[in-house]
């Protein structure tokens, strides 16, 4: 029996949400195209429409999963790119507050860690073996098109790579172009208010440099997290791995404590942090790359999942829903685990035999939501942790924040626990399992005798 859905599809974006969501629905349209504003490079290179691409990017367990869910085998894929295994618990040196380090244990997990360029050449590549997807770079869309009765879109407006508008018909458009102007650039034409939106003020700055790794290393750890001492101070980093045998290092720091320009300043602000793990491991490594600098004022969550209405054969999708905090390394990982979920929905609405993308928006937008609550509150309770940051704090903050420094104290003594914290991190089990009970009770009782 035939899956297909309909003719043609169109996703705005070919960045990682866009290329995971060209995957997701092209088992379901006759032909998928992507059209990206960026020239897309022949190699793994950084390119202009992603200015953060230079800094670090995770790959959590549960992106990586779900990567491996749409693209069967992409595993394989990461080990030939010479991506850096790291064993979770284990290979990372985490240091914080009162654990430097955390205790180091094998886990059973294992993510990877790789440039942002070479992930995404790789997905990329992935896609482009798929017969029926079309990626046209240098592709900039203009406008949503809608039918007159404003009920459902009809596909695309845009300007190609020679300059010339044209408009590329669709029954179904993904709007993965990251600030998501294409769906609400629509939702004004026709008079319909914006979804809600919910915003944190981070005021985050950060700096990135690659640097070769020496030949003399540390034998205990591939990477390392500095945690700052919150909210005396908003300074960070984090080295990990990248292919080729280099080091990547971005330092981080909040409201007026970002990190300088120049090479010195960039080093001076690396001695600074809370421990001297990273400069001391950098003082014999060479510098490969220019520093680059990169700000992030806000998270923001628009709640598409609370519009009453939404034009049919629309989904933004990514980044054009919820923006994360990039210092948690999230937002690849939530975007591939949203393409994995709208698969699954088409999959199931295919076989239904009724209008496929009937109510497909609502349905998604309640996936996608119940998919981001973990990693937007996992980020947003340490983010309330500075006075300074804006938003409409939790009611019983201090209480949450001291739930969290005790569950974290567990889980230095338990490895059970400190698995059970690094799967929800991960993205690997939803936060509401730290709301069990018996390890509530554990929690409170430990908060209780300190």
């Amino acid at each position: 029996m035939s899956t297909l859905i309909g003719r043609e599809a169109v996703v705005v974006g070919a960045g990682i949400a866009g290329l995971t969501a060209a995957r997701a629905i092209a088992d379901y349209f006759e032909h998928v195209v992507v059209l990206e504003r960026d020239a897309l490079p022949a190699d793994p290179a950084d390119r202009a429409g992603v200015p953060q691409g230079r800094h670090v990017h995770a790959l959590l367990a549960g992106g990586q999963q779900a990567l491996c869910d749409l693209f069967p085998g992409f595993e394989l894929d990461l080990a030939a790119t010479d991506a850096v295994p790291l064993r979770v618990g284990l290979d990372v040196r985490v240091e914080r507050p009162g654990y430097d380090p955390f205790p180091q244990r094998d886990l059973g997990l294992v993510a990877y860690s790789l440039s942002r360029a070479q992930l995404e050449f790789s997905v990329r590549r992935r896609l482009e073996a798929c017969a029926n997807v079309q990626i046209r770079p240098r592709c900039r869309v203009q406008a949503v098109v809608i039918r007159p009765d404003r009920v459902a879109v009809t596909g695309v407006r845009y300007q190609d790579a020679g300059g010339r508008s044209d408009t590329r018909a669709a029954d179904l458009v993904v709007d993965a172009s990251g600030q998501g102007a294409p769906t609400l650039g629509l939702l004004a034409s026709i008079g319909q208010p914006p979804p809600p939106e919910t915003t944190i003020g981070v005021d985050l700055g950060y700096a990135s440099a690659v640097f070769a790794v020496p030949d003399e290393v540390p034998r205990d750890w591939k990477g390392v997290f500095c945690f700052a001492r919150a909210p005396r101070t908003s300074r960070g980093g984090v080295l990990l791995p990248l292919e080729g045998r280099r080091w990547i290092l971005t330092l981080a720091g909040r409201h007026g404590e970002r990190p300088p320009r120049g090479e010195d300043a960039f080093m001076t602000f690396a001695a600074g942090l809370r421990t001297p793990t990273i400069h001391d491991a950098l003082t014999s490594a060479t510098r490969l790359s220019d520093i680059a600098h990169f700000g992030f004022p806000e998270s923001a969550y628009r709640h598409y999942e609370r519009l009453e209405t939404f034009p049919r054969g629309l989904l933004p999708f990514g980044d054009a829903v919820c923006r994360f905090n990039p210092v948690y390394g999230q937002g690849m990982s939530v975007a591939a685990q949203e393409a994995r979920a709208l698969g699954r929905l088409l999959a199931t609405r295919a076989a239904a035999r009724h209008d496929p993308l009937e109510g497909l928006a609502g349905s998604f937008f309640a996936e996608a939501s119940a998919l981001i609550d973990t990693p937007w509150t996992m980020a947003a309770i340490p983010d309330f942790a500075y006075p300074e940051t804006r938003g409409d704090r939790p009611a019983n903050l201090a209480q949450t924040l001291m739930f969290a420094r005790t569950l974290n104290k567990l889980a230095s003594q338990d490895p059970a626990v400190h698995k059970l914290v690094e799967e929800v991190q991960h993205l690997l089990k939803p936060r509401s399992v730290l709301q069990d009970p018996e390890l509530v009770s554990r929690v409170l009782a430990a908060m209780a005798a300190s």
